[in-house]
């Protein structure tokens, strides 16, 4: 990072004659970083992978390359452009919270112009990327995504701990933009994906929202734990999603477009997870949160990859 010295708008309060001092002025690649981290660069490559292996499940393993291509290309866009817009929406709670305190915004490394800025035109170049090199109806389902994400579920986290039936809907989508890229009908396969992506989160957003409880309510955010700080209500809701989980998981292998051992992976992966939400009702304290999400975050990737090895495996 290099300096270069500025006068400090405040220095003429606080040093008399106004003396200069040296400030950072961030580099290329600071600044580079800094709307990379607006894009929450984890998310975004959970949504690409489920954006791919829908593609992929949804042609049986022989998609339109192009398409999918494209697909994932206009994903990232929409993907960033909610990721950042939420952070501009929540750029004042973020500051009372210490896991995101250090975001480039609340930070004052962007501004509140950048941010919207890459936002709105991100979200922009997404859909319309979407609708002229993939399709209308995956644009459509781009679009529902950006709005429950940035419209909805932003503005409800203050509000009410339903913001995550609706931040589980928004997650789930990408599902049937990968789908509908490739030209897939949707029916039982389609939904049955969009199902397991919805119920995961569950408990992945239980287990994060104990661990940071007491940031959540510093902020003034109405997350379960919040609402309930004994945690049952959250552990419930955890366990209720992983039990629903198994079955679901495993139709893929009963209707055919998944392998046996898919089958046999769904179910030790389902039961792991429904004991490890299980153990955090149980318990309801910051170790046990936090084995469910690394349970919950070996889960669904694992999932999908046996997806995309397709029906024969």
């Amino acid at each position: 990072m290099s300096t270069t010295t500025v006068l400090c708008p405040n220095d003429d309060i606080a040093r008399p004659g106004g003396e200069t001092r040296e400030m950072p002025v961030p580099s290329l690649a600071d600044r580079a970083l800094d709307y990379l981290e607006l894009t929450k660069p984890k998310i975004a490559l959970l949504e690409l992978l489920t954006v791919a292996v829908s593609g992929c499940v949804a042609s049986w393993n022989s998609p339109d390359a192009w398409a999918l291509f494209h697909a994932l290309v206009g994903t990232a866009l929409v993907a960033s452009s909610a990721s950042a817009l939420n952070q501009w929406l929540e750029r004042e709670l973020d500051r009372h919270m210490p896991r995101t305190a250090g975001r480039p915004l609340p930070a004052g490394r962007l501004s509140n112009f950048d941010v919207l800025a890459f936002g709105a035109s991100t979200g922009l170049a997404g859909v319309l990327y979407l609708a002229t090199r993939v399709n209308l109806t995956t644009a459509g389902f781009g679009l529902l995504t950006w709005l429950l994400y940035v419209v909805v579920y932003t503005p409800l986290k203050p509000r009410t701990p339903l913001n995550t039936v609706v931040g589980a809907v928004a997650g789930g989508l990408p599902v049937l933009m990968g789908w509908t890229a490739v030209g897939g009908t949707i029916g039982l396969p389609a939904c049955t994906l969009f199902l397991i992506v919805f119920l995961w989160q569950f408990p992945h957003f239980m287990a994060i929202a104990w661990i940071y409880r007491e940031q959540y309510a510093a902020a003034g955010m109405r997350m379960l734990p919040v609402v309930d700080p004994t945690g049952r209500r959250a552990g419930l809701q955890a366990v209720v999603a992983a039990l629903a989980l198994v079955p679901v998981s495993l139709v893929p292998a009963v209707v055919s477009f998944a392998g046996p051992l898919y089958f046999v992976w769904a179910l030790l992966l389902g039961l792991g997870q429904l004991a490890a939400a299980t153990w955090f009702l149980r318990r309801r304290d910051d170790f046990s949160a936090r084995v469910l999400l690394r349970a919950s975050l070996i889960y669904l990737p694992t999932l999908l990859v046996m997806l995309m090895l397709g029906p024969f495996v």
